[in-house]
Order: C-alpha cells, then sequence, then structure tokens
C-alpha cells in the first residue's frame, strides 16, 4: 500500500529546481535514504512531505489517514511543559479523545437520569447508541494507554541520553541540543506511519548514537532518513533515492549498494560511448574514403543517413565534491601540549576533575563521551578559549595552533562576503589564492560575492573550515567538524584530514569519521578523561569486555589482530617459512593443528552452550507474554469487559507492564542471538583458519 504518491511533482526557488515531473510511491515499511549535496533539495522534499511546503505543479497524495511526523534541523522554541509530559501528550488526538470520553459519558447520564427527572420515558434506542458510542471511545482510548504509556516515554527518553530526574524539568531549561532530543523522543513515541529525519544523529552522542541505531532497526514502519553518518545510513536502509546532477533518481540496497550500481551505470554509459564513438569515426572514415566513387554512392548515402540517425548517449554528470588537502606543516616538539591537573566546574557540577594529559607529535586523537560529559568544555580549555579553575595547559615547541568549533561557523560576520570572510584571516594571502581555496570548498564564481547571512548551515560550516585551512597551523582543535556536511563532504575532510602531517585532537559523534582518523581515544566521563591507545573499534571492544568482566586480550593477540602497536602502519608479524609436505615437522604440525582445533571447539561449546541456553530461554519467556497479551486482547475487546472497572484496570495494567517486559525481553533476544552469531562465525574462522 503506497502512504504517499508524488504524481509529476516540480518544485523551484528562483533559477533553481529542485524537482522536475517527480513521480515517487512511498509504501508502509519502506526505508528509505535521501542522499545528495547540501543545497540540492533534501529538506525541501522533507519539507513539502510533512506539509510545510507546497509544490509548483504536479499533485501530493496522501493515504486517508496516514500520520507523518518530521524532524527537522530547526525547531521552534520549546517551554512551559515538563519534558515527559511534552512526550507522552504528543500523541495526535489524545486530548481529543479525552475530551470526547467526558463528552459522551455526560450525554449517556443526561439520556438517562434526565428523563427520569423530567419523568419521560427512558429512550433505550437511544440509550443504547450512546452506550456503544462510549464503549468505542472506550476501545481507542484503551489502545493509546496501551500503546502510549509514560513507561515507553521513559524508556525513549533514556535511551535518547536523559536521566530519570530530567522527566520533570521544564523544556526551557534545556540546550537547544537536548530540545532536539526531546523533539525526536517525542515522534519515537508517535510510531508515526512515515517519520521523517533530516539528520537526527547531529546532535546525538555515541551511545545515544547507537541506541537510536536499535530502535529504528525494529521500526516497522516507513522513515525517510538524511544522514552524513554513511554507517548509520548503512545500518537503516534498504532504498536509496538521490538528488544527482540529471535529477532525482531511485536505487535498491543500502548506501554502499546505491554507490555501487552508480559506478556501474557510469561505466556501461562510458562503454556505450566509446563503442559510439568508434562506429561513428568507421563510418566516416568509410565515407571519406569512397564519396568520389560512383560504385560505392549507395552505401555512402546509407552511411551518411545512418550517421545523421545515429543518436547521442549521455554520460553521468560527476557532482562536485569538496576537495583540498592540508599543505606540508612545520615540525613541532615531539610534547605538543601538556595538560597538568585540569579542573572546570560550572556551579555544583564538576565537569573535569582534574585530568593530566600528554599530546604528542602526530596523533590524532578521538574525543568521545556522552553529551554534557566535558567534551567540548576539554576542547575549549586545552584551545585557551575558557579559562580553567585549576591546572593548566602548556604548549610545546613550534607549535601553531588552529581551532575549528561548532559555534565559530554561527560568529561570521553576516554583512561580509564569502571572499572578504576568509582573506580576513590572512590579508597577505593574496586572491588568487583565497579564490582556490574557496574554489576547493565548492564557493566558485559569483559564489564567493554571497553574503555570509544568505548561506545555509553547510555552507557556513564550509566557510569556517576554509578560514581554518588559509592558516592551519601544526595542531588542528576540531569540536564536531562534519555537523551540517553532507556526506560525500564529510568522507572528504575525514580524507584530507588522513594525510595531515600535524597533530589532530577532535570530537565526533561520527563513529565512521572517528575510524577514519583516531589513532588514540579518550573517553570523557565522571569528570575524569580515560586514554585508549588504539582505534575506536579497539576502544570498544576494550570497553565491552570491562563490562563483561573479561580481560583484555595479550598484545600478542592484539597484534595478530591489527598490526603491533608502535610498529607504524602496516606493521605485520612475519609468517613461519614453510614446511615440505611429509616431513616429521608437518606430520607433527598437522596433529598439533588438530589438538588446536579440538581446543577450539571444546571452548566453543563452553561458551556457546549458556548463550543457547539464554536464547533458548529468552524465546520461551517471549513466547508464554506473547500469548497472554492474545487472551488479555480478546478479554479487553469484550463489550463485558468495561461493565467491570476493576477488571478492566487491572488488564490494561497487566497489558502495559508485559508490553514493556515483552519490549525488553525482544531487544535481549536481538543481543544474545547476535553474540550467538558472531561467536559461532568467530569460531568457525579461527578453526578453519
Amino acid at each position: 500500500m503506497s502512504l504517499v504518491v508524488f504524481d509529476s511533482v516540480s518544485l523551484g526557488f528562483g533559477d533553481k529546481v529542485i524537482v522536475e515531473d517527480l513521480g515517487l510511491r512511498i509504501g508502509e515499511g519502506d526505508r528509505i535514504g535521501l542522499v545528495g549535496p547540501n543545497g540540492s533539495g533534501k529538506s525541501s522534499l522533507l519539507r513539502m512531505l510533512a506539509g510545510e511546503q507546497s509544490p509548483d505543479h504536479g499533485d501530493l497524495r496522501f493515504a486517508r489517514g496516514v500520520r507523518v511526523g518530521y524532524l527537522a534541523q530547526d525547531i521552534a522554541p520549546l517551554g512551559g511543559v515538563a519534558l515527559l509530559d511534552y512526550v507522552v501528550s504528543s500523541v495526535p488526538g489524545r486530548a481529543q479523545l479525552d475530551a470526547d470520553v467526558v463528552a459522551a459519558e455526560e450525554e449517556l447520564l443526561d439520556a438517562q437520569e434526565g428523563a427520569e427527572a423530567r419523568r419521560e420515558e427512558v429512550d433505550e434506542e437511544n440509550v443504547m447508541a450512546l452506550a456503544v458510542r462510549l464503549a468505542e471511545l472506550h476501545e481507542e482510548l484503551q489502545h493509546f494507554e496501551t500503546h502510549y504509556t509514560a513507561h515507553e516515554a521513559q524508556r525513549i527518553l533514556s535511551g535518547l541520553g536523559f536521566r530519570t530526574e530530567d522527566s520533570e524539568r521544564d523544556l526551557s531549561e534545556f540546550s537547544g541540543g537536548w530540545r532536539m532530543r526531546a523533539v525526536l523522543a517525542a515522534l519515537l513515541f508517535q510510531r508515526p506511519d512515515l517519520l521523517l529525519l533530516d539528520e537526527p544523529t547531529n546532535h546525538l552522542d555515541m551511545p545515544s548514537v547507537a541506541w537510536f541505531s536499535s530502535f529504528l532497526r525494529r521500526y516497522r514502519r516507513a522513515f525517510i532518513l538524511v544522514c552524513h553518518d554513511r554507517e548509520f545510513l548503512n545500518e537503516q536502509i534498504t532504498k536509496v533515492v538521490s538528488f544527482e546532477p540529471e535529477g532525482v533518481r531511485f536505487y535498491t540496497g543500502d548506501y554502499e549498494s546505491y554507490r555501487r550500481q552508480r559506478a556501474e551505470e557510469a561505466t556501461v554509459l562510458e562503454n556505450k560511448v566509446r563503442n559510439l564513438q568508434r562506429e561513428r569515426e568507421a563510418m566516416e572514415r568509410f565515407i571519406e574514403r569512397f564519396r568520389s566513387k560512383a560504385s560505392k554512392a549507395k552505401a555512402v548515402q546509407s552511411r551518411v543517413k545512418a550517421l545523421e540517425r545515429m543518436g547521442k548517449v549521455e554520460t553521468l554528470a560527476t557532482r562536485q565534491v569538496m576537495r583540498f588537502r592540508f599543505p606540508p606543516c612545520e615540525r613541532a616538539g615531539d610534547i605538543v601540549a601538556q595538560v597538568d591537573g585540569l579542573a572546570k566546574s560550572y556551579g555544583d557540577n564538576t565537569v573535569l576533575g582534574g585530568v593530566d594529559l600528554t599530546i604528542r607529535r602526530g596523533e590524532k586523537i578521538g574525543i568521545i563521551g556522552v553529551n554534557g560529559a566535558g567534551k567540548t568544555t576539554l576542547l575549549k580549555l586545552i584551545a585557551g578559549e575558557v579559562e580553567a579553575d585549576g591546572g593548566e595547559v602548556r604548549m610545546g615547541n613550534k607549535v601553531h595552533l588552529g581551532y575549528f568549533a561548532q559555534h565559530h561557523a554561527e560568529m561570521l560576520s553576516p554583512d561580509r562576503t564569502v571572499f572578504e570572510e576568509v582573506a580576513s584571516i590572512d590579508p597577505s594571502a593574496g586572491q588568487t589564492r583565497v579564490r582556490s581555496l574557496l574554489g576547493a570548498f565548492l564557493f566558485q564564481g559569483d559564489d564567493v560575492d554571497k553574503s555570509i547571512g544568505v548561506l545555509s548551515g553547510g555552507e557556513r560550516a564550509r566557510v569556517a573550515l576554509s578560514k581554518l585551512l588559509l592558516k592551519p597551523g601544526n595542531y588542528l582543535l576540531l569540536d564536531e567538524p562534519t555537523n551540517h556536511l553532507d556526506l560525500e563532504s564529510s568522507e572528504s575532510l575525514a580524507e584530507a584530514l588522513r594525510s595531515f602531517d600535524g597533530t589532530l585532537l577532535f570530537v565526533s559523534h561520527n563513529r565512521a569519521f572517528v575510524r577514519a582518523l583516531a589513532t588514540r581515544i579518550w573517553d570523557v566521563h565522571d569528570g575524569e578523561v580515560e586514554v585508549y591507545p588504539g582505534t575506536l573499534d579497539e576502544y570498544m571492544e576494550h570497553h565491552r569486555r570491562r563490562l563483561e568482566g573479561e580481560e583484555d586480550p595479550p598484545e600478542s593477540e592484539s597484534q595478530a589482530r591489527g598490526g603491533a602497536r608502535g610498529g607504524g602502519k602496516g606493521a605485520v608479524e612475519s609468517a613461519p617459512p614453510a614446511r615440505p609436505q611429509g616431513s616429521p615437522e608437518s606430520r607433527g604440525s598437522a596433529k598439533e593443528r588438530r589438538r588446536r582445533e579440538a581446543e577450539v571447539r571444546r571452548a566453543l561449546e563452553r561458551r556457546l552452550g549458556p548463550l543457547k541456553r539464554r536464547v533458548e530461554k529468552l524465546e520461551t519467556s517471549i513466547a508464554a507474554i506473547e500469548e497472554r497479551q492474545r487472551e488479555r486482547s480478546a478479554q479487553l475487546a469484550d463489550p463485558v469487559t468495561y461493565e467491570d472497572d476493576k477488571l478492566r484496570s487491572e488488564l490494561i495494567d497487566a497489558y502495559q507492564r508485559e508490553a514493556a517486559e515483552l519490549e525488553d525481553l525482544n531487544g535481549a533476544w536481538e543481543i544474545a542471538s547476535a553474540e550467538l552469531e558472531d561467536v559461532t562465525a568467530a569460531a568457525e574462522a579461527e578453526i578453519s583458519g
């Protein structure tokens, strides 16, 4: 069933065409990734679906009763209501339903008691109709109370990083990023038929992104997702709607599949162009060679006509992508910065309780942690933008700092042009150098003369990055540099930073970005900074082992997985020399291999046994609850139930309680099943290896 149909829809702004004669169907359960560069029209398409933008031409048809929820990049100010109340009351129709129930009860009471008071005969037919109407309203109300509980709202809020004590706080007390989370929580709680998500991970930290990813994977209704995190897109989507230079295109599969199909299309068209060109050249040579021979006149004319009929194959236009490289920088001393006893508090909230850190030349340090833990504060303290309450930051020899913060893009002078804003960093840079740099950041021609005030969020971010690159220094501090950048620009920035030969310290929630860059992890939590000398994946595995009470693998195992630490890029252990087949040594090796495989299998059974039992136990519990819920649903559908208020209340309470328990059990089952698959696959790989 189609939820929404675009029928020859066109939309433009001035001379810019966003979509033209767009035909698109969005069906139940569709999981669509909306991709394209900043300014291509992704947000405009979402606004049309949300009813905030009307098309210039064509029709946009919605199925009867379809509910649409929209998370925009910018939200209206919120306040005057507690966080939990805001989420619970956000479900459309709840307030009206409560009012309808009260009105129906009063009308039924008046029909019965009013007639008796007037000493008139009660209109039984009317009373029965009112009772049926009231029962229907109670059934609708029961549906709300079953599916939209405060417990479920609190669970979603917790998943998005809110504390239990935040539930009673007024929304006006939260920062803009946390209010955005509250809006997202309300949308997830409502479970609309079509969910529109415009960069939903921008204001989420890594734990919240992981929870949100898990929630969306279980979400069975349709959604359209705009996101600059390749990893998140691949986890969620099964279709792609792409804004390409030739127009809006549609692809099946995740983001990687889309990129592969796009590359295959380009290859096919390029081959067609080459074949057509070869055919054209052969005809032209024939015509040129035999045009003066009467005996070949007919053949020549035939080829002339064929040449005129020959069509033209258009290759796929290449989309411009932000491309740049950092220039070689001056070599700093071995110790780039030393942090001693750094402390910072805001009132009673201790953000950093006296941390000691060392930053060495060439390191690329990714700072992670939940929102509010102090990641940005730490970066500001190291940059000298905020004064510490205690401790100090000492810069090393020949260190030149470059700093990009989220608020820097917002602090650009709105009255300046793009060129003026960037050139102000280094008046001696010269017009050619500034224009070349801006061209790399996709500001070309008249774009450099645009006022900062008319730029989008993504364009402002590119201007701020351009300013940084004009005088980058050899020690870069970056706070969420990929926010407001499209996916390809985010990956281009990561590619440029990989080749940066200075030192990098950055905060990011974008897992793909952190994975691409970080050689060391700082995890900020509880006023401390936990330092881990490895990649994000290694740290996450270390963190998982710590939570489960396991020991980290020995150093040799780490080296076998990813190369010896400190051994340089691509370091690997040497393989032993091969032995001739049939030698005593090779027979001994075969025996040793069989012994090792047997040990692995025994270890596998020891590990798999508890996991299998846990999965089976969870499946038994889930089946039992589902059976009880079916029985309760049948009782709640029986009008007789509503004659006994106590029974109805007990049934609804039990249904709500076990619905929440069922959700938790399903989540635990997914985790246990995934772990079972991973352990089995890892063991099989070790045995076969």
